[in-house]
């Protein structure tokens, strides 16, 4: 190899590396250069002496830093095959560039330090301690050059740290000699680091003159211009160190960060007032206080609420937020912040724990300074000090506290100030704003961070009011009087509502909202805290009086003033005198208008206020009944009075008063009497329902259309509705069976229902029979609700489509608000409350769709509960939802066919008694599994050719944000399906816990969870059981369980792998299984690792159930051997290992673990991994001679050198 050779190809790559990084370089030319680099990097035998030339000091940085990139690739992906003396040479050269090769420290570009520290950190990677044992006294020389090599070393020691202990980027064996390695140096390494902190930081204060000393001196000392660089450069290097400590204080044992008196912390604390130190010195504190592990290692922590620490700490809070806004200053502040939080935490672990920790002498200085940032402008400032808060108010001895008891009240002025929405990043019109510019990037952003904290505060602040429920009370009372006589301030916001009204950004409204919500947590938490004859009545019977003599036209306004009513309501049932003035408030604000007979369509603020005064009155009627009955009379005369105007209330809210009287007439108790009451209030429903014309309509697709008044053509479509009418009658039909089903109830206790007559007899297990009094009423109803599911189901059908007038050809269609509910796009704030509720009819004909197949099916959902054995004994009911709810279905889209499942199927499943089973569930759901199944894999295989398509680029007249919007509802119907699967087949968890977990659209937050091994006790139901028996749907049921795993929908593989495919399976393993089933069951579980093996949870859960197969099966089908053999990479020879011992009962000692870990070993070529690392050229590091073991004699020869590939060796060398 000669000189020239090397010249004239470093030349070549000079030209190749300025044309690649030269921005007017055409595509082609740069992609030739590129390509020209990578060959030289992969093939060229003289790497190592290019690299070193391209690196010198006399090349351009560009350069420097590709010769560098060279000589890493050389270290790792040729180091094993390269001679002892070429590593050496190449060792010697690396270190001599840390020592001279480089510019000076403050000169020389980062990342070109970045790499030449990347060299060395892969050398010692390959090489320490064994084949270089004097690598750490060669950095400590280096370090005695200068700064320049010093921080050098500083990034070196860092990143190895990263790298092996951090990442763990490196295998085993080697991972464990180099922490061994590092943990029995690290009182030298550790003294290395603060020494090296220490000297510059004291050279460069000398120079710049310590913030002490500055004051302290009558002419402040400048920095001569001489000394200057000299400066930067030891802050510099104090900076390179403080960061190394970063990397290592997170995991180094606790005597390291304690030792020699606490003179680490002690140092982080001085330089917390140093401006261009104290971001390092605060991230160092708050991993060293964030610490977990024993008690006893941690006491020595609490040094930090000593005087001098608290001295240190304290006053860089002041400064650094006395400087106003500066992005550096405000990070450090996060930072410092932080810090307090953990030390919060440190605190409520020891204090009163066994490691006899006294609450400290500086509680009280602690508790200001956190309070102070509690009260910082910055919106995110406060809200990371409300955890902290929260675990002081409830710790057991600290709570106690006289210091933190007497802080109460200061945290509750502090909360009526941060309850206040303001600091909006596009508004000025808060000190917040400013400071919010910096943590969100737009005003929803900020909106749904604010509405967390608010209800993280609610929680500490119930805290609080558990310790001092007075105070609370009495502020709540003080802000509420102040808020009831201020002036309306409606700031400069224009609200569409109306004239002289509150938008959500007015300051009028922000105030009353943040009272609302603070009076809202502190009264609640005063009756469940305080006895009963506690409580201040009087007081609070006054707050309400107030309320309810106070009157205002802003929907926003009485909005919170109805919150307030509910709020103070538990006053009433100390005085029930008041109860008809808070009803009268109610029923008021029900038929609430701000411009009286407006035919403009209503907002969303005024619907609001009505909706909330429903809501109101049912939540009255169904927590205090009692109370409510003997007002009875007047409250039905009220509802009558209301209900006789047709136009007065929208069907939703009729129906709303009537539920809150079926809650009232539940108070009967008496069966007769509620029977009667409820047929006269159900009466004008079954008249209008049961009528020739409406039968004929809900049995005819055709009239349905035409009644609604979905065929018309309508020329103005905001304010010309003419069967508006017509709809709301069948809504108010449809709402009022719901209400009547949902509300209407037979007493709890076994001995009242007797009494009033609704136990009819007993069941063979001696339940006893109850009978609803809506029952008779209802099922009247029924056969018209399943013409009118039919009907609806039947709109769908193309013909009838096709029938749909021009204004309504997408009258169908998802509602815009849906369709962003699951893309997971957030609404624009402040739309929510301004616009009109529908703008145009077309979304009115939207909204009366959607929401009249939801209520339908919510009727049948509820029918079971509600009326139990009459219900379910409904002559051929099976047959009648198969005629109605599940016709048509092919036509049925997506989001229409999940709600029918969720709402109508699984309640109806979770509340069936078994001995329907057979009659009722299996010769519904049977159908249901197979047509589903079909369904789901023919969209899942849409979805994967799309995949394909989409790599061949074709275009398609399907826009993107349409196919999300499909795939995304793909995804929520698979789990929604293998979601009723799972409670119809496996008794996991009881009935009641499904009920809650009715799957929310968003829950992809507990996508990975790793907890994998499934529950042992996950056995078939006697429904699941039941439906394996029938061939067809047992099919059904395993193929779809089975091929969902390879569908990409990882939360639904997750699920269905722990909870679903092993005990279907495990129900025909007793049959005879074809072989070529059993094969299709295994290679579908090996088909989910390829598409799932990137996701450690579906990963694991995955090769758990592969390991159950092929341990249960393989002895008795030798196929799946075969499949085991077409794996990419599997090494034969221990495939036979593991089968002979599987095959031969005896030998099976092995943990199960153990063999379980074997297992995935060998089907490590079918697990999918993550894109980044798919096409990532592999990494190999040799395993060196054990640290720890004898080596037998015969294998002391230099692992390195033994030029074959070393598989052997490094068999041998694995722990």
């Amino acid at each position: 190899m000669s000189a020239e050779q090397v010249g004239s190809l470093c030349e070549q790559l000079v030209k190749a590396v300025t044309v690649i990084m030269d921005p007017a370089s055409t595509q082609r030319y740069r992609l030739e250069a590129l390509k020209f680099c990578e060959e030289f990097k992969e093939k060229c035998p003289i790497c190592v002496p290019c690299g070193l030339k391209l690196a010198e000091k006399t090349q351009t940085a560009i350069v420097r830093h590709f010769g560098l990139q060279i000589l890493e690739h050389v270290v790792k992906f040729r180091w094993n095959s390269m001679p002892r003396l070429e590593k050496v040479y190449l060792k010697n050269n690396v270190m001599g560039l840390i020592s001279n090769g480089t510019q000076n420290i403050l000169e020389e570009e980062s990342h070109i330090k970045d790499v030449l520290s990347r060299i060395v950190v892969e050398m010692i990677k390959r090489e320490w301690p064994q084949h270089w044992p004097d690598m750490l006294k060669e950095l400590d020389t280096l370090s005695k050059q200068g700064e320049t090599q010093t921080e050098l070393v500083m990034f070196i020691l860092l990143r190895l740290a990263e790298d092996v202990v951090t990442f763990q980027t490196l295998p085993t064996q080697r991972r464990r000699d180099i922490q061994q390695t590092l943990t029995q140096n690290m009182e030298k390494i550790f003294s290395f680091l603060l020494t090296t902190l220490q000297q510059n930081v004291n050279k460069y204060r000398r120079m710049v003159g310590a913030p002490q000393e500055r004051d302290a001196l009558t002419t402040p000392q400048k920095t001569d211009l001489a000394q200057e660089p000299k400066a930067q450069a030891n802050c510099r290097v104090g900076i390179a160190a403080l960061n190394t400590l970063a990397g290592y204080i997170d995991w180094v044992a606790m005597s390291h960060i304690t030792a020699d008196n606490c003179k680490l912390l002690e140092m982080l604390c001085l330089l917390l007032n140093e401006p261009e130190l104290q971001v390092g010195a605060a991230e160092c504190l708050l991993i060293a206080v964030s610490r977990k592990g024993k008690l006893e290692d941690r006491k020595p922590l609490m040094v930090l609420f000593g005087d001098v620490a608290m001295h240190y700490i304290l006053s860089a809070a002041q400064t650094a937020d006395g400087e106003g806004l500066v992005e550096k200053h405000y990070v450090f502040l996060k930072r410092l912040c932080q810090v307090l939080c953990a030390l919060g935490s440190q605190l409520c672990a020891l204090v009163g724990s066994d490691s006899d920790v006294d609450t400290p002498a500086n509680l009280g200085k602690y508790l200001d300074s956190f309070l102070a940032f509690t009260t910082h402008p910055s919106q995110f400032l406060r809200s990371s000090t409300q955890i902290t808060w929260g675990a002081l108010f409830r710790h057991e001895i600290l709570s106690r506290d006289p210091l933190l008891l007497a802080m109460i009240p200061k945290y509750l002025r502090a909360s009526m100030t941060n309850l206040v929405k303001v600091g909006f990043p596009s508004k000025t019109d808060s000190p917040s704003c400013e400071y919010s510019r910096f943590d969100f990037d737009s005003d929803e952003d900020f909106n749904a961070f604010f509405n967390s904290f608010r209800a993280q505060q609610g929680e500490v602040m119930r805290m609080a009011c558990r310790l001092d429920p007075r105070t609370g009370f009495q502020m709540a009372g003080e802000w509420l009087k102040y808020q009831l006589a201020a002036p309306v301030d409606i700031g400069p916001m224009i609200s569409k509502t109306g004239e002289g009204l509150c938008s959500i950004f007015s300051p009028s409204f922000v105030q009353w909202d943040a009272m609302t919500f603070f009076s809202e947590s502190v009264i609640s938490q005063m009756f469940r805290t305080l006895d009963k004859e506690e409580i201040p009545v009087n007081d609070g019977i006054e707050l309400l009086q107030l309320v309810l003599n106070f009157e205002t036209k802003d929907p926003l306004i009485l909005s919170c003033v109805l919150t307030n009513v509910s709020a103070l309501f538990p006053f009433v049932t100390y005085r029930p005198e008041y109860l008809p003035q808070v009803l009268s408030k109610l029923f008021t604000a029900v038929t609430f208008e701000v411009v009286e007979e407006s035919k403009a369509p209503r907002t969303r603020a005024v619907k609001n206020v009505r909706r909330h005064a429903c809501s109101s009155i049912i939540k009255m009627c169904r927590d205090y009944p009692q109370l409510v009955l003997p007002n009875f009379e007047m409250l039905y005369n009220h509802v009558k009075q209301l209900l006789s105007n047709e136009l007065l209330l929208t069907q939703m809210e009729k129906c709303a008063l009537m539920e809150a009287l079926v809650l009232i007439s539940n108070q009967f108790k008496d069966y007769q009497r509620q029977k009667v009451f409820l047929e006269e209030l159900m009466s004008p429903v079954a008249n209008l329902w049961l009528s020739e014309e409406m039968q004929r309509v809900l049995s005819d697709p055709e009239a349905f259309i035409s009644y609604v008044g979905a065929d018309n053509k309508i020329a103005d479509p905001v304010l010309e509705d003419p069967s508006g009418l017509n709809r709301s009658r069948i809504s108010f039909c449809v709402y009022t069976i719901l209400g009547v089903v949902k509300r209407a109830r037979w007493p709890t206790t076994l001995e009242e229902a007797k009494a009033g007559g609704f136990v009819i007899g007993c069941m063979p297990s001696g339940n006893p029979i109850y009978r609803n009094p809506c029952t008779e009423q209802v099922l009247k109803l029924l056969d018209n609700l399943l013409a009118l599911i039919r009907t609806h189901n039947n709109l769908y059908m193309p013909e009838m489509v096709a029938k749909l007038g021009e204004t309504f050809a997408k009258a169908l269609d998802m509602l815009e608000v849906e369709k962003n509910a699951i893309l997971g796009l957030p609404q624009p704030l402040l739309e929510l409350y301004d616009s009109p509720v529908y703008k145009t009819i077309l979304e009115r004909m939207q909204g009366f769709f959607c929401t009249l197949y939801d209520n339908c099916f919510h009727i049948l959902g509820n029918a079971g509960p509600s009326m139990q054995q009459d219900f379910y004994t409904v002559d051929g009911l099976a047959s009648q939802f198969l005629n109605s709810a599940f016709v048509n279905l092919n036509n049925i889209p997506d989001y229409r066919l999940r709600p029918m499942l969720r709402v109508f199927v699984k309640p109806l499943v979770l509340s069936c008694p078994s001995e329907h089973y057979e009659t009722l569930l299996c010769p519904m759901l049977g159908p249901l599994f197979t047509y589903l199944h079909v369904r789901l894999s023919q969209k899942w295989q849409v979805i994967s050719q799309r995949s394909i398509l989409c790599e061949e680029d074709t275009a398609d007249d399907n826009p993107e944000s349409q196919e999300m919007l499909e795939e995304q509802l793909v995804r929520l119907l698979t789990r929604e399906v293998m979601d009723l699967i799972t409670v119809c087949c496996v008794s996991k968890k009881g009935a009641a816990e499904h009920n809650s977990s009715a799957a929310a659209d968003g829950d992809d937050d507990e996508m990975m969870s790793t907890d994998v091994t499934p529950p042992s006790s996950a056995e078939l139901t006697e429904l699941g059981k039941c439906l394996m028996k029938q061939e067809d749907v047992c099919t059904a049921l395993l193929i779809t369980a089975y091929r969902s795993l390879s569908w990409k929908d990882t939360l639904s593989c997750q699920r269905t792998t722990t909870q679903l495919c092993w005990p279907l399976l495990k129900q025909v393993l007793t049959g005879n299984l074809l072989p070529d089933a059993v094969t299709w069951f295994f290679t579908g579980v090996l088909k989910g690792l390829q598409t799932h093996g990137q996701h450690d949870g579906c990963m694991a859960a995955l090769v758990h159930l592969a390991f159950q197969i092929y341990e249960a099966l393989r002895p008795r089908y030798a196929e799946l051997k075969a499949v085991m053999e077409q794996i990419p990479e599997i090494q034969k020879e221990s495939l036979e290992q593991f089968d002979s011992k599987l095959l031969n009962p005896t030998l099976l000692k092995v943990a199960d673990k153990r063999r379980k870990d074997n297992f995935k070993r060998l089907i490590a070529g079918c697990i999918g991994k993550p894109l980044g690392e798919q096409f990532r050229k592999e990494v190999h590091i040799r395993n060196l001679p054990s640290l720890f073991k004898k080596v037998k004699p015969s294998l002391e020869t230099d692992v390195l050198e033994n030029n074959e590939d070393g598989e052997g060796l490094t068999a041998l060398f694995e722990p």
